[in-house]
């Protein structure tokens, strides 16, 4: 009881005490001063860190290699592409932060905020020049990379090297190569520099067929048979590059971090040893 009493009685004589130690006089009116920065001034800041973080990001842009390798045909496009419109998005994002930068760093100071400037009603040659500047970015993205580039990505090779039928199941992958007489394989091994084209369908729920180092991805959907086309350009091997193997990436149960197969690309003779000792073997 005295605790509750003591506790009740000290916390309000404890906050007027450090409310009167921290108590500053409050000045005048005729001495509060705004410290501001005329609008011109703010402008040529804000445009200042925009340049800067423009260039800066830019540069990061066009050097950085986002993708730790790109080993197909399909991928480079794809990267490319990805390369491309992160390079429009710098300015937008250098803007914003700009702006952000210049609002907390050089925020004027006062005991008043400044009076609202004159309204703003969407009309005059700004308003209309964004307009068309956005609508013209627009259509180029809609364009390029996005309808140039597409073809390119989603086209089917009509006279494939090599076909492989890939069926995902819970919680693995089974390859076939039926022009080769090869069954139930449970590593994806193709040549470089070879016309491929998948055929991938599930025997039980939706998974999704992609192996990382291709840059492409496809639903593997049961009762349905999607088909995917590449040329694999680069030799890889999954016991040295782990972005080299089939990974499903659609949550297929408890077990789907663990649906991965590893995936070998090598030459054609190596291919041609390998297809010669699965088929001695049967």
């Amino acid at each position: 009881m005295l605790l509750a009493a003591a506790t009740a009685l000290g916390i309000p004589v404890l906050t007027a005490l450090v409310a009167g130690l921290t108590e500053r006089p409050a000045k005048p009116e005729a001495e509060a001063k705004l410290n501001r920065d005329t609008p011109a001034k703010a402008a040529w800041i804000t445009f200042a860190i925009w340049a800067v973080l423009t260039v800066a990001g830019l540069a990061a842009v066009l050097s950085v290699d986002f993708y730790p390798k790109v080993g197909s045909d399909r991928g480079t496009h794809i990267a490319h592409a990805f390369r491309f419109l992160t390079a429009l998005a710098v300015p937008v994002a250098a803007m914003v932060c700009a702006v952000l930068a210049y609002s907390f760093f050089r925020r004027g100071t006062g005991q008043e905020p400044p009076e609202a400037g004159m309204a703003f009603d969407g009309r005059g040659p700004l308003p209309k020049l964004w307009f068309g500047a956005t609508a013209g970015l627009t259509a180029l993205m809609i364009v390029y990379p996005g309808l140039w580039t597409l073809d390119d990505v989603v086209h089917k090779h009509k006279d494939p090297d090599l076909v492989v039928d890939v069926q995902a199941m819970q919680w693995t992958w089974l390859i076939d190569y039926p022009e080769l007489g090869i069954e139930n394989q449970t590593e994806l091994i193709l040549p470089v520099d070879r016309k491929i084209t998948f055929n991938i369908t599930s025997r039980d729920v939706l998974h999704s067929f992609w192996v990382p180092a291709f840059l492409m991805k496809i639903d593997a959907v049961p009762g349905l048979t999607t088909t995917m086309s590449l040329i694999a350009e680069e030799t890889g091997d999954y016991s040295e590059d782990s972005v080299y193997r089939l990974q499903c990436a659609e949550l297929c149960g408890l077990s789907h971090a663990n649906m991965r197969v590893p995936v070998r690309v090598v030459s054609q003779a190596e291919f041609d040893t390998w297809v010669a000792e699965k088929t001695a073997a049967k």
